[in-house]
């Protein structure tokens, strides 16, 4: 077993469900699916009773965890990345493709973060962790939380939609200057909104779309299968393309532009983005 982690609760107004309070506090589990994990198996216990997912937490408990150790912990993954934005309490950084946020494999942005990001200075400074997700052959811009509140705050955003994030792809085939697309994904409503910003002819595609894209919920792979189900995919999708339109080679042409939301802690209201990507630029020569 590794070392037990503990934490003292500090007074909290009201009192807040263990499983939501403990995101980001432990090394060995800083994901909420990893602090259920690790619930479900009886390895947190609070005041040395073990604790579940129905524990509440209500302000002065001492909360401990200890897990099998993870042999991949001890190797050091050396991968740069790109800050677009840091201060104290979070950090926007680009996410290349090929690459997971987060899971299982060694190589990931998440286990390239703590050397990439300067430690955030405040009491409760945690090991940055990505607060939202990118597919594994998507570009763009990311949001982590570098400090236990702000995972906490981050999430509480996402989950109220309080983030707009805004995506552009480019799509194969005819379309409709702007447009909304509605479904079920996983059993469970989805939305994105789009709007044809550009349109080049292409000798092998018909016609080239560069969309802007806001999703208006954030279902896994809902940009991908939305614009596939209304017959456009997008360029260079493998798995939700037209099989004789498949562009092998150059990746997946959806890239995540911008977030917009107030920062939690400084009110102040945010504005991060992360510019095209140069192969995004060939096709469509007037985006900079």
């Amino acid at each position: 077993m590794t070392p037990t982690e503990s934490h003292i609760v500090p007074q909290l107004q009201t009192p807040i469900r263990l499983q939501e309070y403990g995101v980001g506090i432990f090394h060995a589990a800083l994901t909420k699916s990893a602090l259920k994990k690790a619930l479900k198996k009886q390895y947190v216990t609070v005041n040395g009773v073990i604790a579940t997912s129905a524990t509440f937490i209500n302000g002065g408990e001492c909360i401990s965890i200890s897990v099998l150790k993870d042999v991949s912990q001890m190797k050091k993954l050396i991968f740069h990345l790109d800050v677009l934005f840091e201060d104290e309490y979070l950090a926007a950084i680009h996410k290349p493709a090929g690459i997971l946020v987060s899971g299982n494999n060694f190589k990931t942005i998440a286990n390239a973060l703590f050397q990439n990001l300067k430690r955030s200075n405040l009491p409760d400074a945690t090991i940055p962790k990505p607060v939202h997700r990118l597919d594994f052959a998507t570009t763009g811009i990311l949001l982590v939380g570098k400090t236990e509140s702000s995972i906490r705050a981050l999430n509480k955003l996402f989950e109220n939609r309080e983030i707009k994030k805004t995506y552009y792809a480019i799509s194969i085939g005819d379309m409709e200057v702007n447009g909304k697309i509605t479904s079920e994904i996983d059993g469970k409503e989805s939305q994105s909104n789009y709007t044809v910003c550009e349109s080049v002819a292409s000798p092998r595609f018909g016609k080239l779309n560069l969309l802007k894209l806001e999703p208006e919920t954030g279902r896994r792979h809902q940009l991908r299968k939305h614009l596939s189900h209304i017959g456009n995919p997008i360029l260079g999708d493998k798995d939700y393309g037209i099989d004789n339109l498949i562009l092998n080679g150059k990746g997946l042409y959806l890239h995540a532009y911008s977030l917009k939301f107030i920062h939690p802690f400084t009110n102040e209201e945010t504005y991060l983005i992360d510019p095209f990507p140069t192969r995004f630029k060939k096709i469509f020569t007037q985006i900079k």
